[in-house]
């Protein structure tokens, strides 16, 4: 079973079969090489010295699963060992429902960090944004904590209260008391956004990410004969399941390489390719990337963006471009160990990098200046002639689309300049060659 990136609270999926982690085992286990003696005297010492010294009786099981548990945790962030609660919830979490806050989390300094709240969860309605830092779960201090265990003191029955600490720049930490809730998430809506333009969000990678994906891009070209163009927001998108990825750029082009993965042992190196199943056919594309846009999004981000088949827009992605594989130990037990990096079309490692788009364009808060009312326009002067257009349905319909665009100018910038970008791009005819061949013709007869 390999995951794209480390999935700390609600997006630990299936990516693989199990006979993967079978294989991957089998093949570890023949490359063994000696122990080193010196050291495993060293820690059979400290074993012993915290056993017979520490101020409580400590059982050997414990010291033990704490000694793996740090040994995964010195590796890197995505690396970590699953016990008890964090082995039994990995099906729970691959079908995207558990009860909780709806929050994704990683570590930095330390601190437990919000990558990014999921859409329309009691923890995006609460206002927490990437970037905070929970320092504090119901008083208790976060310092150390591994993100795994920060993840599990915030789930709970549906209908509880947790109280979380936040830290955010530029303010005072603050307490938000949430009532936890059932988390399903729908992993892909979509709207029109103008007439021939449409929005389609991903706000993670399921299993059914691809299917639901298919389905949203076939009902708007069923609603809306004459789309001219896409925006695709994976903003906040922590990632997922890395077929899902796989999956959505398979419906937007035809052929080629999406992403491949590649590390220490040959068989953790694979290629995914697309399918012929493109869906949306050659419509224009752009795709919204930030720094919260991670691991399977990246892939995506990146395999468009080496297709030439989209526009990328934004700000940088978040760097992850390591892949997980779970390895059963026994008693209910396994570890979630780091085995490869992946690559997008052209070679490219997105780990410690991220995407950088095409298109750099910041979150800003923006306002339309209000008319100057010394201003005039030909139709505002009394007796002027009709233009025959059917002018007042013309009026009606740029009144109805002056609103839409105040609308996502207010409250989404980047999502206005990318409907801007495709409206430029459908507005832009290349100009046609005029022939001049005639003229030739008649110089030489003359």
């Amino acid at each position: 079973m390999i995951f794209p990136r480390r999935i700390h609270r609600s997006l630990l999926m299936l990516v693989l079969t199990g006979a993967v982690s079978a294989s991957f085992s089998a093949s570890a286990q023949q490359e063994k090489a000696p122990l080193p003696l010196e050291e495993v005297r060293m820690f059979t010492e400290a074993l012993n010295r915290i056993r017979m010294s520490y101020v409580e009786e400590i059982d050997d099981r414990t010291l033990l699963e704490n000694a793996i548990r740090g040994m995964l945790a010195g590796l890197d962030p995505h690396s970590s060992y699953m016990a008890g609660n964090d082995y039994d919830t990995l099906q729970e979490n691959t079908t995207g429902e558990f009860g909780g806050l709806g929050i994704e989390v990683g570590r930095e300094n330390g601190y437990i960090k919000v990558i990014s709240p999921i859409d329309d969860t009691p923890a995006d309605r609460a206002g927490i944004k990437s970037g905070d830092l929970i320092i504090q779960i119901d008083n208790k201090p976060l310092r150390e904590m591994l993100p795994d265990e920060a993840a599990q003191m915030m789930r709970g029955e549906p209908g509880s209260e947790v109280t979380i600490t936040i830290a955010r720049e530029g303010q005072e930490p603050f307490d938000l008391t949430i009532v936890r809730e059932v988390i399903a998430i729908t992993s892909v809506r979509s709207r029109i956004l103008e007439p021939g333009y449409a929005y389609i969000r991903i706000s993670q990678f399921r299993v059914n990410t691809g299917t639901e994906l298919e389905h949203e891009i076939e009902e708007l070209y069923a609603e809306n004969k004459d789309l001219k163009g896409m925006v695709l927001d994976l903003r906040n998108n922590p990632g997922g399941v890395l077929q899902a990825s796989v999956a959505v750029v398979d419906s937007f082009i035809s052929e080629g390489l999406i992403v491949s993965t590649k590390g220490r042992l040959e068989r953790t190196d694979m290629e995914f390719s697309a399918t012929r199943k493109n869906v949306a056919g050659d419509i224009p594309l752009v795709v919204l990337i930030n720094n919260g846009s991670a691991s399977a999004s990246e892939i995506v981000a990146g395999a468009l963006q080496d297709h030439g088949r989209a526009i990328i827009m934004g700000t940088r992605s978040f760097g992850k471009g390591s892949v997980q594989t779970v390895l059963p130990l026994a008693d209910n037990r396994a570890i979630k160990l780091t085995t490869s990096l992946y690559y997008t079309p052209s070679g490219r490692s997105i780990q410690a990098q991220g995407i950088d788009p095409d298109i750099v364009v910041s979150e800003a808060f923006v306002t339309r200046r209000s008319r100057n009312v010394a201003q005039y326009n030909e139709a505002d002067l009394e007796g002027h002639l009709q233009n025959g257009n059917g002018e007042a349905a013309q009026t009606d319909a740029i009144a109805r689309a002056l609103i839409s665009a105040e609308e996502v100018l207010v409250n989404d910038y980047p999502l206005n300049q990318a409907l801007n970008v495709l409206k430029g791009i459908n507005a832009f005819k290349p100009p046609q060659p005029v022939s001049t061949a005639g003229s030739f013709a008649q110089r030489s007869t003359n």
